[in-house]
C-alpha cells in the first residue's frame, strides 16, 4: 500500500496560521494582564504555539497503520530514560505495544535575536539525540529496533534571519559551509548534519514570515529538510512498525 502523507501541505499551512495567531493571542494576553513576561517572550511561554504541528505528526502515524498506538501529548507521559541524566522531556511520544515507536521534538525560533537561540538550539538538539541513542544503546527501551526520532524546527523568515553573518575563529578556521551562512542557512545545515549523523531518522527545517497569521505561507530551504522528507520517512516508519507488530 501506498504511503499516506496526510495533505500534509495544507495541514502545514494550517499549523503556520495558528503558529503566528496563537503567539499574537498570548503577547495580547500578557500585556493585557501588565505582566512583565511581555513582548517574544510572551509567545514562546504561551506553550500551545506549535499544536498544529502536533496534529500532523499523529495523523500521519494513525494513517500508517498504527491507529491503536499510544500517543503522548501531556506532560507526565512525555518523558523517557536517558543515560547522562535520568530523564529528558520530549514533545510527543509513540508507543505500540510496549516499544517506543517514535520521540519527536517540535521547535520554533522568531526574532529579533537569533545567534544565541541558534546555539542553544543546537547544543540542545545534538545533546537530547546522543543522550537518547546511548540509553537505547544500552537497553533502556528494552530490545527493540531503532525508533524513529524526528526534530521539526519553524524559524521567522525575516531580514535578520536571512542575513550573511560573520564568524570568529583565531586559531582554526570553521567549516567552508559556515562562511558567511545566514542563520536560515545554519539551521539547514544543522538538520543535514544531524540527520547525515544518524542523530535523528528525519529533521525538518519551515521557515515562515509573521504575515504568514494571515496567509499560511511557509517556505523550506533544501529537499533534504523539507517537510515532504520528513513526513514521507515517519509514515514508512509506522507504515513498518504496523506490519512488524501486527
Amino acid at each position: 500500500m501506498p504511503l499516506d502523507l496526510v495533505d500534509f501541505e495544507a495541514r502545514a499551512g494550517e499549523a503556520v496560521r495558528a503558529f503566528w495567531t496563537s503567539r499574537e493571542r498570548a503577547r495580547q494576553r500578557q500585556i493585557e494582564a501588565g505582566r512583565a513576561d511581555q513582548g517574544e517572550r510572551a509567545g514562546v511561554t504561551a506553550g500551545t504555539n506549535m499544536n498544529g504541528f502536533t496534529s500532523l505528526v499523529i495523523d500521519v502515524v494513525r494513517a500508517n497503520g498504527l491507529g491503536q498506538a499510544e500517543i503522548h501529548q501531556k506532560r507526565a507521559l512525555l518523558t523517557l530514560p536517558g543515560f547522562f541524566r535520568p530523564t529528558k522531556l520530549w514533545d510527543l511520544l509513540v508507543l505500540h505495544k510496549g516499544e517506543l515507536v517514535a520521540a519527536i521534538e517540535l521547535k520554533s525560533q522568531v526574532g529579533p535575536s537569533f545567534g544565541n537561540n541558534f546555539n542553544n538550539r543546537t547544543e540542545e538538539a545534538i545533546g537530547t539525540a546522543h543522550d537518547l541513542w546511548t540509553a537505547y544503546r544500552d537497553g533502556a527501551f528494552g530490545k527493540q529496533p531503532r525508533p524513529f526520532v524526528g526534530w521539526l524546527m519553524l524559524v521567522e523568515d525575516a531580514p535578520k534571519s536571512r542575513t550573511p553573518v560573520r564568524d570568529t575563529s583565531p586559531h582554526f578556521p570553521v567549516f567552508e559551509e559556515f562562511k558567511g551562512a545566514s542563520y536560515l542557512k545554519r539551521y539547514d545545515l544543522l538538520c543535514q548534519k544531524l540527520v547525515t549523523e544518524r542523530l535523528y531518522t528525519a529533521s525538518a527545517l519551515l521557515t515562515s514570515p509573521r504575515n504568514a497569521a494571515v496567509t499560511g505561507n511557509f517556505g523550506e530551504m533544501s529537499a533534504m529538510t523539507g517537510l515532504r522528507a520528513f513526513v514521507a520517512a515517519l509514515a514508512g516508519h509506522a507504515a513498518a512498525e504496523a506490519a512488524r507488530l501486527g
